[in-house]
């Protein structure tokens, strides 16, 4: 459960960076966080360990400074989409994972697609974690 809140954690965290203009140091510093933010399961009200909180940190820190190559990686997939309007959850859930698929050698891309897709289905809009799915597939692909 550790790795998935630090992934939930990460992507709010790097939505938070985008659409907030919080700084990477402020949003590494995780002082924004609620532990008790998910009232959906009870173990994912136990704050992080100190291993979830060094994978959120490595996930955002990996992401922000790798944004460029993830945005064009990103872009080269989208087909009949504009980047700038894709929503701002989705990417920084694409952001994430893409930085996952193309940086963390040792996460199996299985996990990191199905982990985005089910973050996808409890924080994005509808039908989002399908065009995450679609995204990530075809990264993968070419990875």
């Amino acid at each position: 459960m550790s790795r998935r809140k630090s992934r939930i954690t990460a992507f709010q965290g790097l939505y938070s960076w985008d659409v907030g203009g919080m700084t990477e140091k402020d949003v590494l510093e995780l002082s924004w966080l609620k532990q008790s933010s998910s009232e959906s399961e009870e173990a994912e009200k136990a704050p992080l360990d100190e291993e979830g909180l060094a994978f959120t940190r490595m996930l955002i820190a990996g992401t922000i400074e790798n944004v460029e190559k993830i945005d064009e990686t990103i872009k080269a997939h989208l087909t009949n989409w504009e980047f700038d309007r894709v929503n701002k959850v989705t990417i920084a859930i694409l952001r994430m994972s893409v930085y996952s698929l193309m940086f963390t050698k040792d996460i199996d891309s299985s996990v990191v697609i199905d982990e985005a897709i089910d973050i996808a289905k409890n924080y994005g809009p509808d039908d989002s974690y399908k065009f995450v799915n679609a995204i990530l597939d075809n990264i993968k692909k070419d990875l």
